[in-house]
């Protein structure tokens, strides 16, 4: 495994900014619930924050049972929580006890790609009622946004919902933070979050990264996940699409290094690691950035 790594991410060179080492030292490591996941959790660092996601075949209730494996293991899990996956009031209620329960204070609360929206219909018409009901027992709470902006949705509006997310957050006494979907421009995540910062945005922001994943599996698990699967980000990304194809590997410190001293000035606080299950030559990657 530590070839391979090699081979995918030659010799990254340690970062040196305080805010990036940190941000490195205690990244999100993304899971998904494919048939590689039991490998991918046996390749967790020690105490490793792990995001989960919701797999858009099974219920939610899926995806909590894998952060009860996790927390077995010492490590800290976030469930993601897609909102149109959530049927109606009872079933949140359901789902919020079984967190409660699992004794998790953190969620990724999302909207979801389910076709056949439940009651809730985006991430922020179930913060509401499930922030009120777990009051006292989630502190914390990751959103989702767009550097790259959304197929479906215009920009207005995600920047409108997340300035309505962090107001809610605020009054509710819960920290908040945005991840950002995957983008291989430093330009347009610089572009992107000045812009927001001008417009009243100043909730911590989580770099969303692809780790270290050989390009074949990074492609076709974007398209699979619907990454890349819009003409509007294929135009954006043109660049950093056509370097995948042209190297071996993708190299995640290309996008982190560049960005690493402006991490304090602009508001970055944490990396989401998309992993695609390659958690071994991801975790490596980390090790050597912090020297």
């Amino acid at each position: 495994m530590n070839l391979l790594a090699n081979i995918l991410c030659p010799n990254p060179r340690a970062v040196s900014s305080p805010v990036a080492r940190a941000a490195i030292s205690d990244m999100t490591f993304e899971v998904i619930p494919l048939k590689s996941l039991p490998d991918a959790i046996e390749q967790l660092p020690a105490n490793a924050r792990v995001s989960v996601t919701a797999s858009p075949v099974k219920p939610l209730e899926d995806t909590l049972d894998v952060c009860a494996e996790l927390l077995e293991k010492g490590h800290r899990p976030i469930p993601h929580i897609a909102a149109r996956k959530v049927t109606d009031e009872a079933h949140m209620r359901s789902l919020a006890t079984r967190i409660k329960q699992l004794g998790l204070s953190e969620i990724f609360c999302i909207a979801g790609d389910a076709q056949d929206a439940g009651a809730y219909h985006d991430a922020m018409s179930l913060l509401r009622p499930l922030l009120d009901f777990t009051a006292g027992d989630i502190s914390a709470v990751g959103v989702s946004s767009y550097p790259d902006g959304h197929a479906f949705i215009d920009e207005s509006a995600l920047h409108q919902a997340l300035l309505d997310k962090q107001e809610l957050f605020a009054e509710a006494g819960i920290k908040g933070h945005a991840s950002t979907q995957m983008c291989f421009s430093t330009d347009t995540i610089r572009s992107w979050l000045s812009a927001q910062r001008a417009e009243g945005f100043d909730m911590p922001v989580h770099l969303g990264v692809a780790g270290v994943v050989d390009r074949a599996k990074l492609i076709r698990m974007g398209m699979r996940l619907g990454v890349g699967a819009s003409l509007r980000y294929v135009q954006k990304n043109r660049a950093g699409l056509l370097k995948l194809f042209s190297s071996v590997g993708y190299n995640p410190s290309d996008l982190i290094d560049p960005l690493a001293d402006e991490f304090d000035s602009m508001g970055i606080e944490g990396l989401h690691m998309f992993t695609f299950n390659q958690v071994a030559a991801t975790e490596r990657w980390q090790q050597a950035k912090l020297g």
